[in-house]
C-alpha cells in the first residue's frame, strides 16, 4: 500500500484522491495521509529556503525523506523550479484546464470595481487588461474567497478553472478567461506526484499514471520559471502545450501594477528548447528589467 502525503484543504484532497484513483484503476491501494504544513499555519516566506511556495511542500517533502509516507501529491504550480535532493517528481498525471476563472458578484466588471486576488501574476494582468477596476490582496481557500466574494468585500476574484472543477464548483457568473488575455501560472492545473529517488519500486509503480504531453508542458514551464529566477512568488505566467508535434509556449513577465508587461509566443520540437526560446524572447523584451526592480524591492 502507498502512502499519499497531501495538505488537509480541500483542494489538496481532492487533487491526492484524484491520483488516488488513477492508481486504484492500476491495482494499487492507497492510503492518504494529511499533513499540516508552515503556509496552513501561517509561517513568514523566510522560514523556507524557496520562498512562498515552500511553505506548503517543505514538511510534506521532510516526511517523504524520513519514510513517513511513500508519495506526495502537490498542485504542480506550488512547487518551487528546483527538485529538493533526494526527490523526484516521479508522475506528472493528465493535466486539467490550466486556464483562469473570473468569477463576479454582479455581472460583468464596471469601471471602479475592485477584484480580489493574492496572486502578483494575476494582479498585474488584471491591471494591465482593465483600466479602472482595483486589486485589493484576498487571501484564502476557494470556499473562503468565494464566501468573501458573495459578502461583498470585492466584486470579482480570479481562481483556477482546475481547482473549481475538482471541487465540483462552478459559480453562476464564472467566465473562462483566454490565456491570451490572462497567462496562467506555470504549472496550473497539473498535479506533481513525488516520490524519493532512491525508490525504484514505487518509481516504476507511479509511471502508469504518467501523462506525457502533461510531463513535457510541466518540464517546458518550470524551466521558463529557473531560467527566470526560480521558484519565488513572481509575476510570471506560462501555458505551454502541444502543437502539431512540437511545443508551444506562452509566456508573461509583467509588473505588478500592470504598466509594464512583456509577453512572448514561441514554439520548438522540444519541450525544454521552447522555454528556452520564450526566456530569450522575454529577456529581449525588456523582462529582466521588471524582475530587477521586484528584486530590490523584496
Amino acid at each position: 500500500m502507498l502512502r499519499i502525503g497531501t495538505r488537509r484543504s480541500p483542494l489538496a484532497l481532492a487533487q491526492a484522491d484524484e491520483v488516488a484513483r488513477l492508481l486504484a484503476n492500476q491495482g494499487v491501494e492507497t492510503e492518504l495521509v494529511p499533513m499540516t504544513t508552515s503556509g496552513d499555519r501561517g509561517a513568514s516566506p523566510d522560514a523556507s529556503p524557496f520562498g512562498v511556495k515552500g511553505l506548503f511542500v517543505d514538511e510534506i517533502v521532510r516526511a517523504l525523506l524520513d519514510g513517513e509516507i511513500d508519495v506526495a501529491v502537490h498542485s504542480a504550480k506550488d512547487l518551487p523550479a528546483e527538485d529538493p535532493p533526494g526527490v523526484v517528481v516521479a508522475a506528472v498525471p493528465e493535466r486539467a484546464d490550466p486556464r483562469d476563472v473570473l468569477v463576479t458578484r454582479d455581472g460583468p466588471l464596471m469601471s471602479g470595481a475592485v477584484v480580489g486576488t493574492s496572486s502578483l501574476r494575476r494582479r498585474a494582468q488584471v491591471l494591465a487588461w482593465r483600466r479602472g477596476i482595483t486589486v485589493r490582496d484576498l487571501r484564502g481557500n476557494v470556499g473562503t474567497r468565494l464566501r468573501k466574494l458573495a459578502a461583498g468585500e470585492v466584486d470579482a476574484i480570479v481562481l483556477a478553472a482546475a481547482g473549481l472543477r475538482r471541487l465540483d464548483v462552478w459559480p453562476d457568473r464564472a467566465e473562462l478567461l483566454d490565456p491570451d488575455l490572462m497567462v496562467p501560472a506555470p504549472g496550473q492545473g497539473a498535479l506533481a506526484v513525488q516520490a524519493r529517488a532512491a525508490d525504484p519500486a514505487t518509481l516504476e509503480t507511479l509511471h502508469a499514471v504518467e501523462h506525457a504531453p502533461s510531463r513535457a508542458a510541466f518540464d517546458s514551464e518550470r524551466v521558463l520559471v529557473r531560467r527566470l529566477g526560480g521558484g519565488c512568488a513572481l509575476p510570471i505566467g506560462a501555458l505551454a502545450e502541444p502543437s502539431g508535434g512540437a511545443v508551444r509556449v506562452r509566456a508573461v513577465v509583467a509588473s505588478p501594477d500592470g504598466s509594464d508587461v512583456v509577453r512572448a509566443n514561441t514554439e520548438a520540437p522540444e519541450s525544454g528548447d521552447a522555454a528556452d526560446a520564450a526566456v530569450r524572447e522575454l529577456l529581449e523584451r525588456g523582462a529582466k528589467a521588471i524582475l530587477d526592480a521586484l528584486g530590490r524591492e523584496a
